[in-house]
């Protein structure tokens, strides 16, 4: 009954409603600023380890595998689309990296990335999840916008699973922006209402994923692809060293195998 009331929506409106979930999900990490002010390191790197191997196995299973399948027996080699659409992928997040001052979680002041600014500490560990949530957001809405045109190899149930997994993934990321903001020393409403801020830009970046492949279907592996690299990116770039700069290696290592198999167990059993 859900998955035929959910097919009568635009696609639009179903990236919409995903990535609202996505962005909820995040609030209720959040939340925890309202029950504790601190967060075991531990856990919050098996968290974190989490979060990364959920967005490594959602790159490719629900990412990179559809847009080689739908590239073959195109006039360029199934590669060409893949390749190039996780490049640029990568090198758009490299871009926005370089030009938006941001500090990831964990680390000092002093190593605050990208322009020198005189923003205050909070600011920049949010403007950090933010850079971090809007491929999440991007492959969410081309899921949806590539289920709606019907491709063979993109479903509905896919997309809803690659939603389900980013939520999983959002929940610890809610955490980690609000409990170091309550620890130092903003309330306990300032420190949620930045840690679920962190998360809007997830439903703009679906929307303007699935408005795009509507619109340029033979865009679509080159989309998929595009959204993979970037997450590829932030999960390399900052969720790995995040959580294993603690000393929590093995820790966060198992998390990141048991994320990669949860989001490998959802896109099979439900795309």
């Amino acid at each position: 009954m859900f998955s035929e009331a959910l097919q009568n929506l635009s696609p639009i409106v179903q990236a919409l409603l995903a990535t609202l979930f996505t962005w909820g999900v995040t609030a209720v990490g959040a939340a925890a600023v309202f029950t504790t002010r601190e967060v075991s390191r531990k856990l919050l790197d098996a968290m974190l380890g989490f979060a990364g191997g959920v967005m490594i196995a959602a790159s490719y299973w629900s990412l990179l595998a559809p847009a080689i399948e739908m590239s073959e027996g195109g006039m360029l080699p199934a590669w060409v689309p893949a390749v190039s659409g996780f490049l640029l992928g990568a090198l758009f997040l490299r871009l926005i990296d370089k030009i938006l001052p941001h500090l990831h979680l964990g680390f000092p002041r002093s190593e605050a990335e990208g322009p020198k600014t005189t923003w205050h500490r909070s600011i920049l560990l949010v403007l950090a999840i933010t850079l971090h949530n809007i491929p999440e957001g991007l492959a969410v809405g081309v899921a949806f916008g590539a289920a709606a045109i019907d491709v063979p190899s993109a479903t509905l149930s896919g997309a809803v699973a690659l939603a389900i997994g980013i939520g999983l993934q959002n929940f610890p990321e809610g955490i980690a922006v609000a409990v170091p903001l309550r620890r130092e020393g903003f309330t306990r409403v300032k420190s949620f209402w930045y840690g679920q801020l962190s998360a809007i830009v997830e439903p703009i970046a679906g929307i303007v994923g699935a408005a795009a492949v509507v619109v340029m279907r033979p865009l679509l592996p080159y989309a998929l692809s595009f959204a993979a690299g970037a997450m590829i990116f932030v999960v390399i770039e900052e969720v790995i060293p995040e959580s294993q700069r603690s000393g929590n290696t093995d820790l966060a290592t198992l998390a990141t195998i048991g994320g990669f198999a949860v989001m490998m167990l959802l896109d099979v059993a439900l795309g």
